[in-house]
């Protein structure tokens, strides 16, 4: 534990005591190539890698500390606007590589994980609209359903991961396969999307409640009484006001914090509905989900540096009793808070997320401690995370027996 946090600090204090001795060059210009001579139309390159050295469970009693390396995320993404009235966007990568998933020789298992991530066109109607299709992310519910990974407040998405609830679930990791619309008129912006569900759900949709529900969550797997396919499409959307600066609309991917760049004030709503998406094996009916939330964005530049707050209430509706792998029928409330401290390059920060399902007995507790050191922005930066869980069987059962987890996390960061 001492050796992550040790590292962290001598990261931190490394460019500090370089500064006068070593004339470095901080300027960062986007990877973009520029296909006429206004700049209208282009390529932009971003890639992307975030690095991980993580404890082991430190919630039992005679654990022995171990340290782990892992890449939490390798990305590369490219999108081209080659017209005002199309745009084209492409983005692989993998996720997850650990020394227990690594392949002797790359080409002997599925460790490496060099998948795809998104792949969609989109036109423009009108100014105020537009239209488009493939593996997307404009996904509905709240603004974290669609959080850029780019540019984390936290050091990451908190787990359970309510915000991304239908990931491996209805999606390939937070990505439906379908079609959406867009557009921003004034202040208020909206998403939509009608989707496809995959076929082959994480642990094939089962009820991970202490209280059976008879539900699974794989209704597209399983004709209706009459024989019928069903729970083959699903719709969610995301309505936003912008009070102040307007935030972009360009891509999905949603800012976690600008760091003193804008000042934005936000407030949302969002829905996520599946008809006949829950399936009852025993009398062979097949019932819907339905997900509604509501959120609230702060985030504005102060005399020393920024203020970063969200919260989020969502009212997750599954079926009497369900539990899924990211959330179940009931509530969960999510919020987060930041300060900037420009002059040190850090920022201290604290979210905590709360589950109440009808399928467990208590509420599940997360809490997250950490603090960001940015060496250039959210370019490259360092973050240093202690993060803890109670309550939840599904997660603790990773590493240990009961229903606690506890670990600490120390992130190198680095995008262009």
């Amino acid at each position: 534990m001492w050796i992550i946090v040790a590292c962290f600090f001598t990261i931190v204090n490394a460019p500090l005591q370089a500064q006068g001795i070593l004339n470095k060059d901080w300027s960062y210009k986007p990877m973009v190539l520029k296909l006429d001579e206004s700049g209208d139309k282009y390529i932009r390159f971003i890639m992307w890698h975030q690095v991980w050295l993580t404890t082991n469970d430190l919630s039992g009693e005679n654990n022995h500390l171990q340290l782990s390396p892992s890449i939490r995320r390798s990305r590369f993404l490219a999108y081209a606007q080659v017209s005002p009235n199309f745009l084209i966007l492409t983005h692989f990568g993998l996720n997850g590589l650990t020394t227990e998933n690594m392949t002797s020789l790359g080409n002997n298992g599925d460790g490496p994980q060099l998948f795809l991530h998104g792949a969609w066109g989109e036109f423009k109607l009108i100014d105020q609209l537009y239209i488009g299709g493939g593996l997307h992310y404009w996904n509905g519910l709240t603004r974290l359903a669609s959080q850029s990974t780019l540019n984390f407040m936290t050091l990451d998405q908190s787990r359970p991961f309510t915000s991304w609830h239908s990931l491996g679930i209805t999606d390939q990791f937070a990505r439906h396969l379908g079609v959406y619309a867009k557009g921003q008129i004034g202040k208020l912006d909206f998403r939509i999307a009608m989707n496809s569900p995959i076929r082959h759900p994480l642990a094939n949709g089962m009820d991970y409640g202490l209280k059976d529900s008879g539900l699974e969550y794989c209704g597209v797997m399983n004709p209706d009484l009459d024989g019928q396919a069903v729970g083959n499409l699903l719709f969610d959307g995301y309505v936003r006001i912008n009070f102040w600066d307007e935030e972009s609309t360009k891509l999905p991917y949603n800012v976690g914090t600008y760091l003193g760049e804008k000042r934005i004030f936000a407030i949302g709503g969002g829905f996520f509905i599946h008809p006949n998406g829950m399936f009852e094996s025993s009398s062979g009916m097949h019932y819907g989900v339905r997900h509604f939330a509501l959120d609230a964005f702060l985030d504005m530049p102060v005399p020393e540096g920024a203020v970063n707050a969200y919260v989020s209430l969502t009212n997750f509706d599954y079926g009497q009793n369900y539990v899924g792998r990211w959330a179940g029928t009931g509530t969960a409330i999510y919020g987060q808070a930041g300060y900037f401290l420009k002059a040190l390059r850090l920022m201290p920060y604290a979210a905590v997320n709360v589950g109440k399902y009808q399928g467990f007995f208590d509420p599940i507790y997360t809490w997250d401690f950490g603090v960001n050191y940015f060496v250039q922005g959210h370019n490259a930066k360092v973050t240093l995370e202690y993060h803890r869980m109670a309550g939840d069987i599904r997660e603790a059962a990773i590493e240990s027996q009961d229903d606690a987890f506890s670990q600490i996390r120390l992130q190198m960061h680095i995008f262009l």
